[in-house]
């Protein structure tokens, strides 16, 4: 392969990468989200058109251009974060998906799978070599993007295993938060009833729950072990958990009720959630049908 035919090859797929965002970035393909969705249907939203809002004001001088490319530059600079060798998130990450391993760990772990990138695009170089069909050009860049892509797949796998451990987390939430609150209504403290679920229930939730019961035996107010859960977790719905649990410890509510109601709104999200996904997958299979 010459040179003319390698730059050939790099003008194709830009080409190609830049339809791809031009196509995944069109307004169908960003769809609204359920909060925004219904956001206008609430009381206590000021009910007026969204025509007449100002939006957020231009922070450079090239006017409609950067309204145009806020949302591609917003989601650069989400990517961009993949890159970031800071400790801070990637530690928040880590305890996301239930690791138990260090930050340095994780990083070295990103290197060996960016080496092992790096090593197979040496062995194509050293075969297209052996052909007597090898290019420079394109053996450098092929390199140089199996090794970023090693690198980047493992962060997306990072990201993965965050993404099932929190659907996991929210299949056993409603069972767990009912069980907590018949113990509560037998009479066991909050304390009594995390060691009742420890001792009856496996899986991820249960193993937070046990963690937080762990800290509590060791000196650690249990509100105060629950708020770490919730800041170690950041789901949603288990902060609202701890913030009832939390209000009704604080004010004297029945905590039974407070955890049935808690147990309850996830499960209706859960509706929700599976309603609009049979929507989507209807929608798609109209599509279909019609293009057939």
């Amino acid at each position: 392969m010459n040179h003319t035919a390698a730059f050939t090859v790099l003008i194709g797929i830009a080409l190609g990468m830049g339809l791809w965002l031009t196509a995944t970035r069109l307004p169908f393909f960003r769809p609204t989200k359920f909060a925004d969705r219904i956001a206008p249907q609430l009381k206590a939203i000021e009910m007026k058109s969204r025509l007449l809002d100002s939006g957020p004001g231009n922070v450079t001088p090239f006017g409609p251009l950067e309204r145009i490319f806020r949302p591609v530059l917003r989601d650069s600079v989400a990517w961009l974060g993949t890159f970031n060798l800071g400790s801070t998130l990637l530690s928040k990450r880590l305890l996301q998906a239930g690791r138990k391993q260090s930050t340095v760990d994780f990083r070295a772990e990103q290197l060996l799978w960016a080496v092992a990138g790096f090593l197979i695009g040496i062995a194509w170089m050293i075969t297209t070599a052996a052909g007597g069909s090898l290019d420079p050009v394109l053996a450098v860049i092929l390199t140089v993007g199996l090794a970023t892509g090693g690198f980047m797949l493992r962060d997306h796998l990072l990201t993965a295993q965050i993404h099932r451990r929190e659907a996991k987390m929210l299949a056993e939430f409603p069972s767990l938060a009912e069980l907590m609150a018949l113990a509560v209504s037998a009479g066991e403290s909050a304390t009594g009833a995390l060691e009742r679920i420890c001792r009856s229930a496996h899986g991820e939730l249960a193993q937070e729950f046990a963690v937080v019961l762990a800290q509590t035996r060791s000196g650690t107010p249990v509100l105060t072990a629950l708020q770490e859960f919730s800041h170690r977790t950041r789901l949603p719905a288990l902060v609202r958990f701890v913030d009832g649990i939390t209000v009704a410890v604080e004010r004297g509510t029945p905590l039974a009720d407070v955890l049935r109601a808690q147990a309850q709104d996830v499960r209706d999200m859960a509706k929700r959630n599976l309603m609009e996904s049979a929507g989507k997958k209807e929608i798609g299979m109209m599509v279909v049908n019609a293009t057939c």
